[in-house]
């Protein structure tokens, strides 16, 4: 049984290195659990998509609530799935400061990332426009 599990968070704290150490710990770990998905950040907000199967998916997921690195985890969108959308990814990323502020504006009230305010299928749409505009970058395997 695979799954798709969307959520957002707020960075402790945000740099570079923080982004990097959280896309090499993906990169690193994701291919053994057979997860995938896709990281965006804007400002302090974090929004992560991840596809695999129901167990390990949850285990990720709850060692990403205890991460220090992140605060306000809240679960966005939630369902199973008969095949994934970010399977060329094992953990791509999209800074959202580089991306065209009229795709965020589509699916926001403002051109800001701020899932907490927006549905979860709002934020899944967005994500999906992102994978057909090539915003997102780290294939799999990179």
């Amino acid at each position: 049984m695979m799954v798709r599990l969307l959520y957002a968070s707020r960075a402790t704290a945000v740099s570079p290195e923080t982004i990097d150490a959280i896309l090499a710990q993906s990169r690193t770990r994701n291919p053994t659990q057979g997860i995938t998905g896709i990281l965006c950040h804007g400002g302090d907000v974090f929004m992560q998509v991840l596809e695999g199967g129901r167990d390990a998916v949850n285990r990720l997921y709850g060692s990403i609530v205890r991460d220090s690195r992140h605060h306000d985890v809240t679960l966005l969108h939630f369902e199973e799935i008969a095949e994934r959308r970010f399977s060329g990814w094992t953990m791509g990323v999209v800074n959202l400061t580089r991306v065209n502020p009229s795709i965020v504006l589509k699916y926001s009230a403002r051109p800001v990332l701020d899932p907490f305010t927006v549905p979860g299928r709002a934020s899944m749409a967005m994500l999906e426009e992102l994978i057909a505009t090539a915003s997102i970058v780290g294939r799999a395997g990179s």
